[in-house]
């Protein structure tokens, strides 16, 4: 693998082709590899990790594919971005199905309570779904993107850190969640910036050009 390649995960439950796309205009002077390979993973510069469904099913489709070690190995040493699912699954636990996460991060993955209510009254539907703002906490990756910047949801289910210190973004639906966190060579978004337009664009770039 050349050293400048960036591994996009594919165990069967991500939105890949839109994830690769958007990488590979933010970074024409890389490779963006759609792997299932679990030394592609293991050998290359970076690793996006996406995901879309249910919890369950995507930690049983990373499992069958042998590519759990994979991931976990690449969190330890290189710039890893998780993307929606992909970032719930870095958690201990999650309420959508009685989940076991990859546990490296204390804390759970939590679904909306119902019924959601502004203080109006209005009621919200879950899923969470289109755009919303994101309050950021200083990091890297939010370089030349304006604080609040809107960017693209769809989810029912949130996660909530044990250890406070890790989230760097925050939306709220109606109240605040966490929506983006942050560890050392670890990145987590519950948007998905490759269809957030300009904004998800620049996180990408960022993370590209990230030197954690």
């Amino acid at each position: 693998m050349q050293k400048n390649e960036i591994a996009v995960v594919d165990y069967g439950m991500g939105n890949l082709r839109s994830v690769s796309k958007a990488l590979e205009h933010v970074a024409p002077s890389h490779t963006v590899v759609v792997t299932s390979d679990a030394s592609v993973i293991v050998q290359a510069e970076r690793v996006v990790f996406p995901g879309q469904g249910a919890m369950p099913d995507c930690i049983r489709e990373l499992d069958n594919r042998g590519l759990r070690a994979a991931v976990v190995e690449a969190t330890k040493n290189k710039p890893f971005l998780g993307i929606c699912i992909g970032l719930q699954m870095l958690f201990e636990q999650s309420e959508e199905g009685d989940a076991a996460g990859l546990g490296l991060f204390k804390g759970q993955v939590r679904r909306f309570a119902q019924p959601l209510l502004y203080a109006d009254g209005q009621k919200l539907k879950v899923p969470h779904m289109g755009w919303s703002r994101v309050s950021q906490k200083p990091h890297d990756l939010w370089e030349n993107i304006a604080d609040e910047s809107r960017f693209y949801f769809v989810h029912s289910y949130y996660t909530a850190p044990a250890d406070t210190t890790v989230t760097v973004g925050t939306s709220d639906y109606p109240n605040p969640f966490t929506c983006a966190i942050a560890r050392e060579n670890l990145f987590g978004v519950q948007f998905h910036p490759e269809k957030s337009a300009q904004a998800g664009l620049q996180l990408l770039a960022n993370f590209v050009n990230w030197k954690p």
